[in-house]
């Protein structure tokens, strides 16, 4: 592991600190020496190991947490100046430092950062990436925002090479400079932050442009603003997808809704995969980090193992269990297209009914992108909604998700809403058969409707 070098910092606390990407961090610089603690609203699984590491962690958040020994306090960008903690820090006079620019610091000691970015599929491509990084025998360090399918969320390795999932919301990953970069996609999201498509586009294109002139960008061919973020960059520019340079050929699903093709690479066969993984869009995803592996240095047998052998993310598309005969499935999925994908996944392999458990994500998300979530659920047979999950919003009732039920309806779906996770996993428990599907999802804590059943 490389050395981090915070100055004279040595007591660190973080805001936050059960978050997937802050707790990654706070365990990476546990095990470079630093004393950390932190502090979360919640108790969660990941707020009892870092306990168990030996970190001071703190429940709930206050004022109080704050200590004047601290030498530095890490906060996310979704920690607003109105908090407790931010309050009481600026009040002793502690230097703070948002977790882009902490990244951005560690960053600095490695030669080989490839930084993941995309609306969607991020996550998951950082996990492939590293599991395919490992078995070529890279030892990679990583983080990313999610918790990969052995339950870690990042990785501490020896070499200079770094795989970090780089997130767009509030310009995070503009913080960072990659030898390697990877756009998977760009979609409308945040559209409260950047004002637009041409804000967020423009954001994707400073992203390529922080990228080292004797590096590279994978993009997807079929991005949006494709022409603009690649037109004047002095890296190598590599695309996949459809027109691109990686695309896939012979695609079969099987039963079960995974599916197996062949990499082609500007005409040449370069292996045949049997994912693991389920969707359309984890083809995508697998030619992206093929990609990104080759640039790499890694063989494309080592490649297709990786691969072949991937443990997936949590939360995407995870099989949980079997109640009443019927298979839980818990996904993610918060924006239209990710809702689209997912239940176009589900319904790949499965013929029964799927009923599809939803809790919408931010009042903003909802509000925005209304006319495409009432068009997503075409797959789900039944449609179980949530109140809205506010995360870092303040409470807005002008924005509910029986407004959305209303647009579903309209369209001709079959739509409940529950005012509680109480009552909606009642009327699962005496409406869910053998033959079912059942999938949670969204970004809050539906996951916790499917868990509580089994």
């Amino acid at each position: 592991m490389h050395k981090i070098d915070l100055g004279n910092a040595e007591n660190i606390h973080f805001i936050g600190i059960g978050g997937s990407s802050m707790s990654g961090l706070a365990e990476i610089l546990s095990q470079d020496g630093y004393r950390v603690s932190g502090s979360d609203n919640k108790a969660s699984a990941v707020t009892d190991r870092l306990k168990k590491l030996g970190m001071d962690v703190k429940i709930p958040n206050a004022g109080e947490n704050i200590q004047e020994a601290y030498d530095l306090v890490v906060y996310t960008a979704a920690i607003r100046p109105d908090n407790p903690e931010y309050i009481a820090t600026r009040k002793w006079g502690i230097p703070m430092m948002v977790r882009a620019e902490l990244l951005e610091a560690i960053l600095r000691g490695y030669s080989r950062v490839v930084c993941v970015a995309g609306s969607h599929g991020k996550t998951t491509t950082t996990a492939l990436l590293t599991g395919v990084a490992v078995e070529g025998g890279l030892d990679p360090t990583m983080n990313m925002g999610g918790v990969m399918g052995n339950g870690a969320n990042f990785r501490v390795g020896k070499s200079p090479c770094f795989i970090l999932e780089a997130c767009e919301y509030s310009n995070s990953f503009l913080h960072w400079h990659s030898y390697i970069g990877a756009i998977l996609n760009i979609d409308a999201d945040h559209i409260d932050f950047y004002g637009g498509m041409d804000g967020l586009i423009d954001s994707f294109a400073r992203f390529a442009r922080n990228i080292a002139p004797e590096g590279a960008l994978v993009i997807n061919a079929e991005t949006r603003g494709y022409d603009r973020i690649v037109q004047g960059l002095p890296c190598r520019v590599i695309s996949f997808g459809c027109g691109g340079e990686y695309y896939p050929e012979n695609i079969v699903f099987h039963a079960d809704g995974k599916p197996s093709f062949d990499v082609m690479r500007t005409g040449q066969r370069l292996a045949r995969v049997n994912l693991p993984l389920h969707g359309a869009y984890n083809i995508a995803n697998a030619l992206a980090c093929f990609a990104l592996a080759e640039l790499l240095g890694v063989t494309t047998e080592k490649i297709t193992r990786g691969l072949e052998e991937a443990q997936g993310v949590k939360r995407r598309f995870e099989y949980k269990g079997t109640f009443n005969g019927a298979d839980i499935i818990d996904d993610y999925a918060h924006h239209p297209t990710e809702v689209r994908a997912c239940l176009a996944a589900a319904r790949q392999g499965h013929k029964g009914r799927v009923f599809c458990l939803f809790q919408p994500h931010l009042y903003s998300r909802t509000r925005d992108l209304m006319n495409e979530f009432a068009t997503a659920f075409g797959d789900a047979d039944i449609i179980l909604l949530l109140p809205i999950y506010a995360a870092r919003e303040p409470f807005d009732p002008n924005v509910t998700s029986v407004m959305l039920g209303e647009r579903l309806r309209e369209n001709g779906k079959d739509v409940k809403c529950f005012d509680d996770f109480y009552t909606a996993e009642q009327f699962l428990r005496a409406t869910i058969v053998q033959g079912d599907l059942l999938i949670t999802m969204g970004a809050g804590e539906s996951h916790l409707v499917g868990e509580r059943l089994l």
